[in-house]
């Protein structure tokens, strides 16, 4: 299969050595090595991102705006194949070969601020040069990933259609759903009023999506299948959500869900060194609420996922969704205690 897949890009397998590569979990990734290049091959998840196509689409599209307008800008564009497409199709499977940037590395997690500070700065810097380019042209590759008025019906959906041994279960995580509803309401105004502008969003910023030199300096931002229209907030408030605290939502005692407002602080220099001068007021004023939507949904995905059976999300044990729930919540209760030190830390009175 890797032999088809190689002769499809024009490389000859006998001169290539292919290992697995990296930790995520989405995309199969293999580094693919020879004499004189190194790249990066991926086989796309059908069943996460049901039309690889959209992704070639905006890329080639990001591809060209990036040569045209900033040629200097690391951008990690996919290789065309020798029948001059950005996918090969072997055996129903999508394929991408893109080049390996030497002398880069990615992190797992989080170490220190200064990651903080310069991941947010290249999400920041990605935005901000695409700040000309038309989002309307992208395709979305996932569709209402992001859209909290859709998470909010699931739940409803959810609530009313559960078991009741789960309805039992989740009683506390339901009323603290309720009491954050706002959070909800204001996404709804978002929207509704058209409050802030369209924008190319990369979706996914953890930290293992950024490419760092050997210096620690951040070089661009990766994995760019999720790439499409949205509003600034789900990238910074991703970054909230997944830098300020020391442990993931997969930690089960909540008294280590704690937040790290050095890293905060981190985050707001970075992006706004980049954005400042992009953002709309508007924006601005939603600085800080990002980080309450982004981890208000995910608590609702989780929590919904839980009254559905565990139907979307991997589990490992029983009630595993439920405990990511109550943990994305206690997130969200530590987040909004520090609001007023956010407020502080970025001169908001």
């Amino acid at each position: 299969m890797l032999t088809a897949i190689l002769i499809a890009f024009g490389l000859t397998p006998a001169d290539y050595s292919v290992q697995p590569f990296g930790s995520g979990l989405i995309n199969y990734t293999w580094k693919v090595s020879g004499k004189h290049n190194v790249y990066i091959l991926q086989r796309i998840n059908k069943n996460v991102f049901k039309s690889p196509q959209a992704i070639a689409h905006n890329l080639v599209l990001l591809g060209k705006y990036f040569e045209t307008n900033y040629p200097d800008y690391l951008f990690v564009a996919p290789l065309p194949a020798i029948n001059k497409q950005y996918l090969a199709v072997i055996d129903e499977e999508y394929y991408r070969l893109s080049p390996f940037i030497k002398n880069s590395h990615t992190v797992d997690a989080l170490e220190f601020p200064e990651q903080a500070f310069e991941a947010a700065k290249q999400f920041g810097k990605f935005s901000r040069l695409l700040n000309g380019f038309d989002a309307g042209q992208l395709q979305y590759t996932l569709p209402d990933f992001h859209n909290l008025n859709l998470r909010v019906d699931q739940f409803n959906a959810a609530l009313q259609n559960a078991p009741a041994d789960r309805l039992s279960q989740t009683i506390e995580e339901v009323k603290a759903i309720a009491v954050n509803a706002d959070i909800a309401e204001t996404y709804r105004r978002i929207v509704q009023d058209k409050q802030i502008p369209l924008r190319v969003i990369h979706h996914d910023t953890k930290i293992s999506n950024v490419l760092f030199n050997d210096k620690g300096e951040g070089l661009c931002v990766i994995d760019l299948d999720t790439v499409m229209p949205g509003y600034f907030i789900s990238d910074l408030g991703d970054m909230m959500r997944t830098y300020l605290s020391p442990v993931t939502e997969e930690e089960r005692d909540l008294d280590l869900v704690q937040i790290n407002e050095a890293n905060f602080a981190a985050i707001y220099k970075g992006y706004m060194q980049e954005m400042g001068d992009v953002l709309t007021d508007a924006e601005k004023g939603l600085f800080i609420y990002a980080g309450k939507f982004m981890i208000y949904m995910q608590a609702l995905r989780f929590l919904t996922d839980f009254l559905n059976g565990d139907i979307y999300y991997p589990t490992n044990y029983q009630g595993h969704n439920l405990v990511r729930a109550q943990n994305q919540l206690t997130l969200l209760e530590r987040y909004i205690q520090s609001e007023e030190k956010f407020k502080k830390l970025i001169n908001i009175k």
